[in-house]
C-alpha cells in the first residue's frame, strides 16, 4: 500500500499482527489521520479515510461504521434504516435497511456493542451468541462502541475470514480510531449544523422579506385625512398585522389584528388572517357580517393553534362616519381636538372560540381635528422591569398631548416614551400602531 502520510510505518510487525500502541505511535497516527482527513469536513469522507488508515494497520476482510440513525438524522449521509445507519463499509453485499435485521433492528455483535457501550472480540462468530451473519465467509468479528458526549452512538466493526483473527491489540487500536471516527462525527455534524443555520439564516431573511411585503408600504391617499402604520415585531417575525384597504366607493377599511405568540408559526397565522380579512372586506361584507365569517372560518385556517384579536373599522371619509366591531382587542382610542378620549370597545369576544359569539358594530364620527389610535397590546405591555406597566391609562394620557403632531410623529413619540419607559429599544411583544388624524385645516408638525 501507499504510505501518503508523514511518518506512517505502520502498526504491524512482520508476522502481520499489531503493535502496541505507544505515546508516540498515537502521535503518529494523528498526524497520519489529519493529513488524511484535511480539506474536508465530509463525514462520508472522513469516514473513508480513517478506513483507508485502519487498513494500514489491521488486516480485515469487511470493516463498517454503523452509527444510530437518531444522532445523525440531519446528515445527508444517514440511511433509511429504522435503527442503525450504515454510513461507511468495505467487504459487504449490498443491503437493505428494511431486510437486514441489523440495520433494523440493532441485532448481531454491532447492535450489542452499540447497546452495551462495551467492546466484543469474537474469536469464532459461529459460537458468539450475538452474531447475525452480514457477510458470507466471516469466521471472526471484532467491535468497539463509538462514544460521543458521554453516549454511546455507534459502532466501529471489523471481520475476517480467519479464526481469531483480532487480540487484545487490535482492541487498542481499533478503539483509537473509533475515538478518531467519534470526533469526525462530531465535527461533520457541526459543520451540517452550521451549514443548516445558514440555510435557516436565509429562509428567515426571505421570510422576513415577505412578511414585509404583506403589510402596507405607505398608507394611501385620503383627501382630508393622514394616515400613518408601523409594526414592530419583537423577533424577525412577528403575529401582529394592520392593513388599509380602499373600497371602490371611496371608503376605507382599517384593520388592526394581533395572533398569539411569536415567529414563524405567528407569521404564517398573520398572513392567513389578512388573506381572509381582506378576501371579505373586497366581496362587500358589513363588520358584523365579516366578524362572524373569520369567528368561524379562523379555527379552520389555523387549526386551532392560536388566539386571534382584532379591531376592524370602516371610514366614510367625506362625512367622517366610523363603524368598527373590536374582537376582544384593545380598545381604540379616539382623541377629541380638544384631547378628550373616548375608548372604542363595541364588538365583541376574541375570535374562533366561542362558535355563537355575537358582534355587534359601534359607530363614532370623526369631526375635524379628531383622531383615532389603533394599536395592539404589545404598547401597552411594555414595563419596566419592577413591575410597571406602560399601560392604557399612559397611553390615553399621551396620545392627547401628540395631537398637533402629524400622524407618522405621533408613532415615533409613542413609540419612543414606550422604550424610555421600559429602558430598552427592543419589546417583549409585537408592536403595532395606526394613526388616522381628521384634518382641521392647521398645518401639522
Amino acid at each position: 500500500r501507499v504510505r501518503d502520510a508523514p511518518g506512517a510505518d505502520g502498526l504491524m510487525s512482520d508476522d502481520g499482527c499489531p503493535q502496541e500502541l505507544t505515546a508516540e505511535t498515537r502521535c503518529r497516527l494523528l498526524l497520519e489521520i489529519s493529513h488524511r482527513i484535511r480539506g474536508t469536513l465530509d463525514l462520508d469522507k472522513i469516514l473513508n479515510h480513517l478506513l483507508d488508515s485502519l487498513s494500514e494497520h489491521l488486516h480485515f476482510d469487511a470493516a463498517g461504521i454503523f452509527v444510530l440513525r437518531q444522532a445523525i438524522s440531519h446528515s445527508r449521509v444517514a440511511s433509511l434504516g429504522d435503527l442503525i445507519a450504515g454510513v461507511t463499509w468495505r467487504g459487504f453485499s449490498a443491503r437493505s435497511p428494511r431486510s437486514d435485521p441489523m440495520l433494523r433492528d440493532g441485532k448481531g455483535i454491532v447492535g450489542q456493542v452499540i447497546r452495551s457501550g462495551q467492546p466484543i472480540v469474537a474469536a469464532d462468530v459461529r459460537i458468539d451468541p450475538h452474531y447475525v451473519e452480514g457477510r458470507h465467509g466471516t469466521l471472526s468479528e471484532i467491535a468497539v462502541p463509538i462514544v460521543r458526549e458521554g453516549h454511546t452512538i455507534g459502532a466501529l466493526n471489523l471481520e475476517s475470514d480467519r479464526l481469531s483473527a483480532f487480540d487484545d491489540r487490535s482492541l487498542e487500536v481499533l478503539r483509537f480510531y473509533a475515538d478518531a471516527a467519534a470526533i469526525a462525527v462530531e465535527q461533520a455534524l457541526l459543520h451540517e449544523q452550521l451549514l443548516e443555520a445558514r440555510r435557516l439564516e436565509e429562509q428567515l431573511r426571505i421570510a422576513q422579506e415577505v412578511q414585509e411585503r404583506l403589510l402596507p408600504a405607505a398608507p394611501p391617499r385620503v383627501p382630508g385625512y393622514d394616515l400613518a402604520g408601523v409594526c414592530i415585531p419583537c423577533s424577525r417575525l412577528g403575529g401582529d398585522y394592520f392593513d388599509f384597504i380602499p373600497l371602490a366607493d371611496g371608503r376605507l377599511t382599517l384593520a388592526v389584528g394581533d395572533v398569539a405568540g411569536h415567529g414563524i408559526p405567528a407569521a404564517l397565522l398573520m398572513a392567513a388572517l389578512r388573506a381572509l380579512m381582506r378576501t371579505h372586506i373586497r366581496f362587500g361584507a358589513s363588520l358584523v357580517q365579516l366578524a362572524k365569517t373569520l369567528n368561524r372560518q379562523v379555527p379552520e385556517s389555523m387549526a386551532g393553534a392560536a388566539f386571534v384579536t382584532a379591531f376592524i373599522g370602516m371610514l366614510s371619509p367625506d362625512v367622517g362616519d366610523f363603524t368598527y366591531v373590536n374582537c376582544g382587542h384593545p380598545p381604540a382610542l379616539l382623541v377629541r381636538s380638544d384631547g378628550t378620549v373616548e375608548t372604542l370597545e363595541c364588538g365583541g369576544p376574541l375570535l374562533g372560540v366561542l362558535e355563537d359569539a355575537r358582534f355587534v358594530a359601534g359607530r363614532v364620527t370623526l369631526a375635524p381635528g379628531d383622531m383615532l389610535v389603533l394599536h395592539t397590546d404589545g404598547i401597552v405591555e411594555v414595563n419596566d422591569g419592577s413591575h410597571h406597566w406602560f399601560d392604557a391609562v399612559k397611553l390615553a394620557a399621551l396620545v392627547p398631548q401628540l395631537r398637533f403632531l402629524a400622524p407618522d410623529r405621533i408613532i415615533q413619540e409613542i413609540v419612543g416614551a414606550a422604550r424610555e419607559f421600559s429602558g430598552t429599544v427592543a419589546f417583549e411583544d409585537d408592536v403595532t400602531l395606526v394613526i388616522v388624524k381628521r384634518r382641521s385645516g392647521s398645518g401639522l408638525v
